[in-house]
């Protein structure tokens, strides 16, 4: 199993340009990444990659032998998985990526569970509500919520998800009600919005009578942590743009109410999202499945109380 290692860390090193970067995806240091590639390149009677103090290029050689390295480790991963097929014992290591809020409610409750399931089966989670790249990451399973563009990415669509703009009692009562998108702009409301790097809505898309119209909305407010708008617009800081699931359990309590119900938030989705070859997977088709189930359940709960 040691040149199948190495064959994946050169994999790795080929596609995150980096050997310390590799190193971290295969939980090793920069040190012994960079002798497994060079007693690759030993082994080969190549160069595999140009290295400077400041960057990492791969050769010609380098180049050819990567497509062929991807076919022997997708070979080696259709046959590991025939057996498993067969034995019906998946293990190994799933990584997953979720934004902050599913993640923390509908995911990782359930990971105890399904590893006492699967036993053999470990599970790496990683939660940020900024976007990940599925595949220069080393991603099995990324939980979406938003709006999907175009993606060669092997998409399953969990459930259509409605959002709300909502604020506390006291916000209104200092601020007015705002009927509609358009008096966000003219009474300049306070809007606390999600922004990270690489985010791509920085306004609000509203549903109006001619149709999806994008507000740019603006505040004094923002932040990269949904839960931490949540808590702000609990206090009173400003409007908040939510999923109703999110934010039903305040909804009920009064202490959030709905404003510019004229032209509520468009819906969005609620997806994962996978390699295709990493769906050919057990474990991971395994783990897409019972989340999938596991999080419809938890959504009708939340929105029915």
């Amino acid at each position: 199993m040691s040149y199948v290692n190495t064959i994946r860390m050169f994999v790795r090193v080929y596609e995150l340009g980096s050997m310390s970067g590799a190193a971290r995806d295969q939980r090793t240091s920069p040190a012994v990444a960079s002798a497994r590639i060079s007693e690759l390149e030993k082994h080969l009677g190549v160069r595999l990659f140009n290295r400077t103090t400041r960057s990492l290029q791969p050769t010609e050689n380098g180049r050819i032998f990567y497509e062929g390295a991807v076919r022997i480790l997708e070979a080696i991963e259709d046959a590991e998985s025939a057996v498993m097929d067969v034995t019906q014992n998946p293990r190994g290591t799933i990584f997953v990526a979720a934004p902050l809020g599913i993640g923390r409610r509908f995911i990782a409750p359930h990971v105890p569970t399904f590893k006492d399931l699967y036993p053999q089966i470990e599970v790496r989670l990683r939660l940020s509500d900024r976007g990940v790249d599925v595949v220069s990451e080393g991603i099995d399973v990324a939980f979406h919520l938003g709006i999907l563009e175009d993606s060669t990415l092997k998409v399953r669509l969990i459930a259509d998800c409605h959002r709300i703009l909502c604020a506390a009692p006291d916000y209104i009562a200092r601020r007015g009600m705002p009927t509609d998108g358009a008096a966000l702009l003219r009474d300049r409301h306070d809007c606390l919005n999600l922004r990270y790097p690489g985010a791509k809505e920085f306004q609000w898309t509203l549903t109006t009578p001619e149709g999806p119209r994008r507000f740019e909305i603006s505040g004094p407010y923002e932040s990269d942590d949904g839960d931490v708008l949540t808590q702000w617009a609990l206090s009173g800081r400003g409007i908040v743009m939510k999923p109703q699931f999110e934010v039903a359990d305040h909804l009920r309590a009064g202490t959030l109410v709905p404003v510019a119900v004229a032209t509520p938030p468009i819906a969005v989705q609620l997806s994962s999202l996978s390699q295709h070859r990493r769906l050919k997977d057990p474990k991971v088709r395994l783990f897409t499945d019972y989340m999938a189930a596991k999080i419809k359940e938890e959504l009708r709960r939340a929105i029915d109380g």
